[in-house]
């Protein structure tokens, strides 16, 4: 048995008009050609699916059976074209996020409730667990933009430029550190130094400061969230490196002193990686006009 759509739409108009000449009208076709269509439909089911001795034409008990199809898969398939309609007019689709940079939370929070307001048909998830794999899930499609601060090249990919930011020493206001104007890889010598729990590839200290310079802390303490961060390292407990926008409150508070890594300071760039063909998606041009704006509120704040 083969059954094609237009077989479901035939006995639905057909039941729905209550007979031949009226569902002819309503599809647009002769009667003929209807008649023609319903004979078909029997032909491919081996089963009567209509009355004719009634008046008006009514639908056997096979054809009952095949109604309850029609009413179930026409609404889907008419579901699945508007989808696909809204996906080419770029009002819906999908944005799941993976992050190399656990301070970026910070901004991306506000940028995806501005989003999802301009945006309600668009799936917006952020994918835990894909933080060290995330260039090879984007290019899996598991996921559709990754914010990195460590562009690539690789093939299908563009990094869309964000936004720059500095690297800033924080330590509390008694620290030694505090006498320095600027620091450098030795100031960090004899420091603990506290951090988000990812290898020290993605951490802006070691990559331009200390690797660089072939320095090591006296030790490295990790935590998880910025808030404990900024507790441990107010309490004395060792001093850390975040963006210039984390530490938007924190610079003027009596209990921190915030430093710029080196004399003429260091600054790094934030990208938006995604698959080539996406990044001109309309709700994804939209998403990139917002990442790169809320940061820098924070950076002014």
């Amino acid at each position: 048995m083969h059954l094609e759509l237009r077989h479901l739409r035939t006995i639905k108009a057909i039941h729905d008009a209550g007979g031949l000449a009226r569902a002819a009208e309503v599809m647009n076709i002769t009667q003929s050609a209807l008649s023609h269509q319903m004979k078909g439909l029997e032909d491919q089911a081996g089963v009567e699916l209509f009355v004719r001795r009634s008046k008006p034409l009514k639908l056997s008990a096979a054809g009952q059976r095949l109604l309850r199809a029609a009413e179930k898969v026409l609404p889907e398939i008419a579901s699945l074209s508007e989808e696909f309609r809204a996906l080419r007019s770029g009002k819906t689709g999908r944005l799941h996020i993976a992050i190399e940079c656990h301070a970026c939370f910070d901004w991306l929070f506000p940028v995806l409730d501005q989003f999802r307001r301009a945006w309600p048909e668009v799936d917006v998830d952020i994918r835990p667990g894909l933080a060290f794999e995330a260039m090879a899930a984007l290019d899996r499609e598991e996921v559709d933009l990754v914010i990195s601060s460590d562009p690539e090249d690789l093939p299908g990919i563009v990094f869309n430029p964000l936004f720059d930011y500095a690297p800033t020493l924080v330590a509390a206001a008694d620290s030694p550190l505090a006498a320095k104007k600027w620091i450098e890889a030795e100031d960090l010598r004899d420091q603990i130094l506290i951090t988000y729990p990812v290898d020290r590839t993605r951490l802006d200290v070691f990559t331009t400061l200390l690797t660089p310079a072939r320095v090591e802390p006296e030790g490295v303490r990790q935590a998880e969230l910025t808030a404990v961060i900024l507790m441990l390292v107010a309490s004395g407990r060792g001093v850390s490196v975040l963006p210039d926008w984390v530490l938007r409150e924190v610079k003027y508070r009596a209990d921190y002193i915030t430093r710029p890594l080196t004399e003429k300071g260091v600054t790094k760039r934030m990208y938006a990686a995604t698959r080539e063909d996406d990044a001109t998606r309309p709700f994804m041009a939209h998403f990139l006009r917002l990442a790169r704006s809320e940061p820098v509120k924070l950076q002014r704040a």
